[in-house]
């Protein structure tokens, strides 16, 4: 005897069944319902605390929470029964015992490739931080647009340039605040990593700065949880989850592992360490909120961390955005089967996809600048003016009381080099407004918000001659 306790209307439905839930967790029974919403399967001793009841179909309940039958017995990791009737996978701690074939070793040395000649263009750059500004802005929004946001780069440059005391309430969309906030996150673990090392107390610190102020500031920032969490679709509870991370004492016992992994000496080669430690964090899931941001914000720390780059040119997100579900998929599959090959080929065809990227935006920009220095370079132009264009590589929309603060001049002396440069082609003024002006370089802009598909854009435009 199986019942089907449907708490909307506080009714139960008694049926029998003759089979037990098959390998999709389909219960088949007498049943005709349309749509019952919060059901709960009971079958003999058993509790099932998610289901959902198809539509006009007569009789079939799919079971949606994660079960013990979800995972084979090479999964990486315990499912164990919480009291509260849920289940939750517990992952051993790294490394695991690897099997490298021929296909990963290829993988392996491409990626190395592409890494290394992003490496050595990165120590060439006339300016090292030239160019370190746009890129991490990219990679904020795309990291954030993997979690829903909408904003665009566009809507971040704008956000940054219009300033505190002249950001409207209204216009930008209110996902901006999360996505800067990711860059100040970033931002700040880089800086600190000059003193303190990738640990459970950077982490921290840099999810208080992810956090604060925004969208999910509640759930405690930079605090690791004290309470279940759980992953699934958008709208779902702890009882119809995909996937429910270890409890919290089991949680921190697997931190503590996890930070001893990324300290220990290891034979294995860096980049399969970013990978191991990438799923490792995404599967112990050690906040309430932001756990994916921070994820993808560690590999770029630990890029750098590692030596493997100098300067941080080199962000995951953009090609994990455009292999979402493949990317959830990987995860999931080494815990469910231990499949570490298929996850850890995946992050290294990103590595060496995201480097060759990074390498011909780079050029188109360097190329961009080197056209606009020459053209103003032979007209005898100021210095002053060959560091406003080289400062618009790191923010290319500006204000006049901006481009004076960082140039260290007067606001009459920013606003006249300002207008030679909307002069020249170089900025666009794009408010409309007599106060509070942006101006803003669309060449830049095109160049650094280009997909994939479109980074190959060709020599820069010819901008006009100053006059």
């Amino acid at each position: 005897m199986a019942s089907v306790r449907c708490k909307s209307i506080h009714v139960t439905r008694q049926f029998t069944t003759p089979d037990k839930l098959d390998s999709n967790r389909i219960l088949t029974c007498p049943l005709t319902a349309d749509v019952f919403l919060g059901l709960t399967v009971h079958q003999g001793n058993d509790t099932f605390p998610a289901v959902s009841i198809t539509p006009h179909c007569e009789g079939k309940i799919s079971i949606t929470t994660m079960q013990p039958t979800d995972f084979s017995e090479a999964k990486w990791g315990t499912v164990v029964r919480q009291p509260q009737g849920h289940w939750a996978f517990v992952p051993h701690a790294l490394p695991p015992q690897l099997s490298p074939t021929w296909d990963l070793t290829g993988q392996l040395s491409e990626a190395d490739r592409a890494l290394a000649e992003l490496a050595g263009l990165a120590r060439n750059l006339p300016n090292p931080g030239l160019l370190i500004g746009p890129f991490v802005r990219r990679e904020a929004v795309l990291s954030s647009r993997i979690e829903g946001t909408q904003a665009s780069l566009s809507d971040l440059f704008f956000f940054e340039a219009a300033g505190p005391s002249v950001r409207p309430s209204q216009g930008a969309p209110p996902d901006v605040r999360e996505v800067a906030n990711y860059v100040q996150a970033l931002e700040y673990g880089l800086k600190r990593l000059q003193e303190l090392p990738v640990s459970l107390r950077l982490i921290r610190e840099i999810h208080a700065k992810l956090m604060e102020g925004v969208r999910g500031d509640h759930l405690t920032p930079g605090e690791f949880r004290r309470s279940q969490n759980w992953i699934g679709p958008p709208g779902c509870t702890l009882a119809d989850a995909t996937f429910v991370p270890p409890p919290p004492t089991q949680m921190m016992e697997a931190l503590g592992a996890f930070e001893k992994f990324l300290h220990a000496p290891s034979p294995l080669p860096p980049l399969i360490r970013l990978a191991l430690g990438h799923y490792q964090f995404e599967v112990v899931h050690p906040f309430l909120d932001g756990n994916g941001r921070i994820g993808r914000l560690l590999i770029s720390l630990l890029l750098c961390h590692e030596g493997l780059l100098s300067q941080p040119l080199l962000y995951l997100s953009a090609f994990f955005e455009r292999h979402r579900p493949e990317y959830y998929s990987r995860l999931l599959a080494v815990s469910r089967t231990g499949d570490w090959s298929a996850w850890i080929g995946f992050f290294l065809q990103g590595i060496a996809s995201q480097s060759r990227d990074a390498i011909r935006r780079t050029g188109q920009l360097l190329a961009l600048r080197q056209a606009y220095r020459k053209q103003f370079e032979s007209a005898r132009s100021s210095a002053l003016l060959l560091r406003l264009v080289d400062d618009l590589f790191q923010a290319p929309v500006i204000s006049i009381p901006v481009a004076a603060k960082r140039l260290k001049i007067t606001q009459r002396s920013a606003g006249l080099n300002i207008m030679k440069l909307v002069d020249a082609g170089i900025l666009a003024e794009v408010t409309g407004r007599e106060r509070h002006r942006l101006f803003a370089s669309q060449q830049i802009i095109r160049i650094v918000e280009a997909t994939e598909a479109d980074t190959n854009l060709g020599q820069p435009p010819t901008p006009k001659a100053p006059r």
